[in-house]
């Protein structure tokens, strides 16, 4: 997984953490799209929920997800490799979320005291997965929530926000950035 350069490149800010690159298991990819998340941490703090994200609940091994968003906005990286994010779900026919999605823990306590999220947060959110569907060659349909892919529905709330919204500003950025580098040539 390239996304920490190309995250930086979209102009994020970006938190290697130490053994990204062997963390996760090896049976991850092609990656179809992104799923997004959120952490059910605590308020306070720009992710305090690192450490359980990386490695894991008594009841689920490490790591949770690939990569880590801030309430400041940076990301951090956190597994090359499969994380356990998805479980059992669909979206857009693909059914291996595990496998098939890179996912996103944003640091977010998923209640209405913590809505609405910090904007800082959320243009990071929108542009980080704009940058990485534009790596794997996916349009903005391919970005879910947890909660629009997890099966039965119903079973997972998260992301707290409109997921119809949010593909259409990833959507947005991502023919704004076509648009300049075919301008370019």
């Amino acid at each position: 997984m390239r996304a920490a350069q190309r995250l930086r490149d979209a102009g994020l800010k970006v938190a290697e953490q130490p053994g990204w690159k062997e963390r996760g298991k090896s049976n991850f990819g092609p990656a179809k799209g992104v799923m997004c998340h959120h952490t059910a941490g605590a308020k306070n703090g720009v992710m305090p929920s690192l450490n359980v994200v990386t490695n894991g609940l008594p009841t689920l091994p490490g790591p949770l997800s690939q990569l880590g968003l801030g309430r400041d906005g940076t990301y951090f990286v956190i597994a090359a490799g499969r994380a356990n994010h998805a479980g059992r779900g669909n979206w857009q026919g693909v059914t291996s979320g595990n496998t098939s999605f890179i996912g996103i823990e944003a640091e977010n306590c998923g209640t209405q005291e913590d809505f609405p999220w910090p904007e800082v947060q959320m243009d990071a959110y929108r542009r980080g997965v704009a940058a990485i569907l534009t790596k794997i060659g996916a349009d903005a349909k391919m970005c879910c929530g947890h909660k629009e892919y997890a099966l039965p529905r119903g079973r997972k709330p998260d992301p707290l926000f409109n997921m119809s919204t949010f593909r259409a500003e990833v959507a947005a950025i991502m023919m704004r950035a076509g648009s300049r580098v075919s301008s370019s040539h």
